[in-house]
């Protein structure tokens, strides 16, 4: 199964709002992305996949974490991810 294929509707829908409108996930990059370049004013820039990844990862965990009121072995699961990696990534984002 691609990752396509295991998109829910709500993520693909609707994940935030923008003037009414409703933007999927990767449209809200898009426009982060661009507003950043945009305050560049011409710098190159530097590391920018840790900084994007590191931006969606935390909160991502944090809000999975939520949603499975703390299990970890759950969130892992869920984030498609072994429980060990999980904990890795808490550790490296100071999730308790």
């Amino acid at each position: 199964m691609t990752m396509e294929a295991r998109r829910t509707p709500a993520l693909i829908e609707a994940v935030g709002t923008e003037g009414g409108a409703v933007l999927i996930l990767s449209e809200q990059v898009r426009l982060a992305l661009r507003h950043y370049f945009a305050q560049l004013n011409g710098h190159e820039p530097h590391g920018l996949y840790a900084l994007v990844i590191g931006e969606v990862e935390k909160p991502l965990i944090e809000t999975v974490l939520e949603q499975c009121r703390h299990n970890q072995s759950k969130a892992a699961q869920m984030l498609g991810l072994s429980r060990s990696t999980l904990r890795k990534k808490m550790t490296q984002h100071g999730i308790p």
